[in-house]
């Protein structure tokens, strides 16, 4: 597993600083938005940037036999669904709040059959 938090936290510093701006980080996709409604789990900490309660995960799967776009992984059933396939795919959980459209990439993990 992967961890991104340095790099969160010297994106938060900045923006902290001034040197980034709300526009510059609160950028979320249209498809990210529309995951972030349908497929997400709540994170249990304030947004980084607007300190809103609205802070969720959003995981993506990504390999072979899987789409170009990857796989939204809502539920463990899921996630033990793709592990049944015996096929290596990498997971990506991406943190979004949903009240300034901040995301950043949380954490990335392999997963194997």
């Amino acid at each position: 597993m992967v961890s991104y938090r340095l790099a969160r936290q010297h994106l938060v510093d900045a923006f902290a600083r001034g040197r980034r701006t709300t526009e510059e980080i609160c950028d979320a996709q249209p498809e990210l938005r529309r995951v972030a409604h349908s497929c997400a789990t709540p994170i249990a900490e304030p947004c980084p940037i607007c300190e809103g309660d609205d802070l969720v995960a959003v995981t993506f799967a990504f390999g072979p036999g899987l789409p170009k776009h990857g796989r939204v992984l809502s539920d463990n059933a899921e996630m033990r669904k793709l592990r049944r396939r015996g096929r290596p795919a990498t997971c990506y959980l991406i943190e979004v709040c949903r009240q300034c459209w901040w995301n950043h990439l949380r954490e990335s993990y392999a997963v194997s059959g």
